[in-house]
């Protein structure tokens, strides 16, 4: 399971663990487009890369991971969408779209995992140096699966393991949607607890949108919750809908995308309008409990979620 406890804060990048592959990088060895121009199934990949500026990118040095969907994938895309066409896709959108199925390094599928986050290469805005969104990554056997895909539904690896000069191609089945906080949280079934409250609060379609945002989260796992009904039994049937509704609220802090390196020493203000105060990774609530950050900078469009091990509680 990905809640294993983070003795600091760090990035969660997978990019920089040990156990990415290196790719032989053989000298006449064909790179990432070569190999996609010369696939008869890729060619709304080659066009859409050549539209948004990034054949080049793909085509010279570095290493780099990229799932790749087939023309049925882009197809299926483009007509849930409504584009005629790929050049019917604003180019910003496109570039950011296809930058989503991009990690900048080689990780070959035997290096995945049970389950983690990655950094794809996707900017959340057009700031320079903006944190890019992150991918949740799963493996099931020899499957492998995208942002909460599994045997039957989402995005999953159809062909692993395309070797090129400059990285690897895994083959998917589907365009890897952009996240937004709330599909990380519905992605990830250490969140399910978390999912059916703010869906019962009627804070989803706050949590997916822009307005009010960045967003960030610290989220509750599963076991957070199961800890808060062992220190006050039956808490969530107690608490009427309004103090739930303030529960969660207090978890989320608006117009700002704090990641693990700038979280303020300072008390942090609340969408529920308390605070609490934060040290390394302990998070001191209204109440004087002490909660533990465990993952951090799982990146969306619209805001960052770090998971905690316990439910946060303001006063009220």
């Amino acid at each position: 399971m990905i809640m294993k406890k983070l003795t600091k804060i760090t990035s969660i990048a997978f990019l920089a663990i040990t156990m990415f592959s290196c790719s032989s990088d053989s000298e006449g060895e064909p790179t990432i487009v070569d190999i996609a121009s010369k696939n008869p199934d890729f060619s709304i990949l080659v066009s859409a890369l050549d539209r948004a500026g990034l054949t080049s990118t793909l085509d010279g040095s570095g290493q780099f991971t990229v799932f790749a969907p087939t023309n049925a994938a882009f197809t299926s895309f483009l007509s849930a969408n409504g584009f005629a066409n790929i050049d019917a896709i604003p180019v910003a959108t496109l570039k950011n779209i296809l930058l989503n199925h991009v990690i900048g390094s080689e990780i070959k599928s035997a290096a995945i995992p049970a389950s983690t986050y990655v950094s794809t290469l996707s900017p959340i805005n057009a700031t320079s140096g903006a944190p890019t969104v992150s991918m949740y990554v799963v493996k099931s056997g020899a499957n492998v699966f995208i942002n909460g895909g599994s045997a039957t539904t989402g995005v999953k690896v159809t062909t692993a393991d395309v070797d090129a000069s400059n990285g690897v191609i895994h083959i998917v089945n589907a365009v890897i949607k952009i996240p937004t906080i709330v599909d990380h949280a519905v992605a990830n079934p250490n969140f399910t607890t978390l999912v059916s409250l703010v869906s019962g609060a009627g804070l989803v379609p706050t949590l997916s949108g822009t307005a009010g945002s960045p967003f960030t989260v610290f989220a509750p796992t599963n076991a957070a919750f199961d800890a808060l009904n062992v220190e006050i039994p039956g808490v969530l049937g107690i608490l009427t809908p309004a103090q739930v509704s303030s529960v969660l609220t207090y978890h989320v802090v608006g117009g700002a995308n704090v990641r693990s390196s700038a979280i303020p020493t300072t008390p942090i203000t609340t969408l529920e309008s308390g605070t609490f105060t934060i040290a390394g990774t302990t998070i001191t609530d209204e109440r004087m409990r002490q909660t533990g950050i465990i993952i951090v900078d799982v990146q969306g469009s619209n805001g960052v979620v770090h998971a905690i091990n316990k439910v946060l509680l303001p006063t009220f």
